[in-house]
């Protein structure tokens, strides 16, 4: 059972760089605190990997035909889609906003949404898992490929665990790159409303070439 737990976190891996799961980690990652990306990282991977362990669960007791399975793209497409469209609004509408303050002697910049400054952690955590659950429907025909190779075993929660250490692992890397962005690049208004517009653009373009492929 060991060989499939490993296969499973190697599929978690590949899974991972899909562009469509990158986008989303940027476009929630951008203007981010470091503690905010990670926990970020990890909700979206938990919300993911929950997601395909109730449909492999299905699975395992309905053949659902692939036209029924393909409509999970079509949803993980619509996802990132309406999350770029979501950013562009907010920058059309001037809702993106920057707060310099200082802190111990130190120079802090919050970057938010909104006309004042709010703590939106929990809210952001939680949309992250959600969306990361909603993209998990996209992955269910890989999952079958990858439980294929390892049919007789039932899938358990130690699966779920080792997908979510896979995902965790290129989500993570991922966000750390994103935070190098956010403390290098994203130090004036300008520079943020012009990043959250390449988001939005990048998730567009994204979502209409996987419903399109």
């Amino acid at each position: 059972m060991e060989v499939g737990y490993f296969i499973i976190f190697w599929y978690g891996i590949l899974h991972a760089f899909g562009p469509d799961h990158l986008t989303a980690i940027a476009d929630f990652s951008i203007g981010k605190s470091m503690k905010k990306t990670m926990l970020i990282t990890v909700m979206f991977a938990f919300g993911h990997g929950l997601m395909l362990f109730i449909f492999a669960k299905v699975l395992q007791l309905y053949a659902l035909p692939e036209s029924v399975t393909a409509y999970g793209d079509i949803i993980s497409s619509s996802v990132i889609i309406a999350m770029g469209l979501y950013l562009l609004y907010m920058v059309a509408t001037d809702r993106i906003q920057l707060n310099k303050h200082l802190h111990k002697g130190e120079e802090h910049i919050h970057i938010y949404f909104g006309n004042a400054h709010s703590h939106d952690s929990n809210v952001t955590s939680l949309s992250a898992w959600g969306i990361g659950a909603l993209m998990g429907i996209g992955g269910v025909r890989g999952m079958l490929v990858t439980l294929g190779v390892i049919q007789g075993h039932t899938v358990d929660w130690g699966m779920v665990l080792a997908f979510v250490a896979g995902v965790s692992l290129v989500f993570m890397s991922f966000g750390a790159a994103i935070l190098y962005l956010n403390r290098t690049l994203l130090t004036n208004i300008t520079n943020v409303r012009r990043a959250f517009m390449g988001a939005g653009i990048i998730s567009i373009a994204v979502g209409i070439n996987m419903l399109t492929a």
